[in-house]
């Protein structure tokens, strides 16, 4: 069964000074793209974020974001004290310059600055990481699982845009006979019209005719286009990835529609053909999001 590639997973570790938050989001790309947003502190475990993704995840643009909530005091922060100094040198030399008496607003505005504060960061222990882990496991199990009930939703629609195919493509079979004799008037109507009926070679005439009518013979499209829209329904059942596939068959199936319509020479195949690719349009921008 067909798995999206639009996805997302959430979960939660809890330790007894953090609250550490894990998303997961996952969008159509034509690779593995992975993306990462985590504290400073988890960095030098990067790397082995990006190899659990790769494991349980194959193409999509993937987000993946790490946030910590402090509860206790883990994190402490301090004044960065040659940083705030070095701000209150140059800010007094400047209001002394424009004759500004500023030393007691000097140092709420110097607090507002960047670096002022600084954070003591420390490194996660190994419970920890192993919390992290186990839940960076269950917020892809759950990504997974977003994709599976979504690929049923993408089968279901696809599916039942090729059966329509399919069956447009039965009902062509009701005007084939019309349109081969309507051609053949329409013939021997402009003929008799320049020649007259005496001037006429009926021998030249029909092998003319059946020549005309095999270059818009659309047997072989139809044989050609039942074929891709059966095979189509087949790999829909067959395990994922297999969203590369369905798009190629598409491409395939929109190649012989356009064939059987350039060669329909009657308005009411004509018709058919125009709901069908109505249906292969929908087929194939639902296949661009298939895993």
């Amino acid at each position: 069964m067909i798995k999206s590639m639009t996805g997302f997973g959430k979960s939660t570790a809890e330790t007894p000074n953090k609250k550490i938050s894990i998303e997961i989001r996952s969008l159509n790309s034509r690779s593995l793209d992975i993306n990462t947003r985590i504290p400073v502190i988890y960095r030098e475990k990067e790397a082995e974020i990006r190899n659990l993704i790769s494991q349980k995840l194959d193409r999509g643009k993937i987000d993946f974001v790490i946030t910590i909530d402090v509860i206790g005091a883990e994190i402490s922060s301090s004044i960065n004290k040659p940083v705030v100094k070095n701000y209150f040198i140059q800010l007094r030399e400047i209001a002394t310059e424009l004759g500004i008496n500023a030393d007691d607003q000097l140092l709420n505005t110097i607090m507002r600055l960047p670096d002022t504060l600084k954070t003591e960061k420390t490194e996660p222990d190994e419970e920890e990481w192993k919390a992290v882990r186990i839940k960076t496991g269950e917020a892809l199990e759950q990504l997974d699982q977003y994709r599976i009930e979504e690929g049923r939703s993408l089968a279901a629609d696809m599916v039942n845009c090729t059966r329509k195919i399919l069956a447009y493509l039965e009902e062509i079979s009701n005007f084939e006979g019309e349109r081969i004799s309507r051609i053949r008037e329409k013939f021997i109507s402009v003929l008799t019209e320049f020649q007259g009926n005496s001037n006429i070679d009926k021998n030249r005439f029909e092998q003319e005719l059946i020549y005309y009518l095999e270059k818009l013979d659309i047997n072989e499209e139809k044989v050609r286009l039942r074929k891709h829209c059966e095979y189509f329904l087949e790999k829909i059942e067959s395990p994922a990835p297999n969203g590369k596939i369905l798009n190629f068959i598409s491409q395939e199936m929109g190649r012989e529609i356009n064939t059987i319509g350039s060669k329909a020479n009657d308005a009411s195949i004509q018709k058919l053909v125009v709901m069908m690719k109505d249906d292969l349009e929908k087929i194939k921008e639902q296949s661009l999001n298939v895993l």
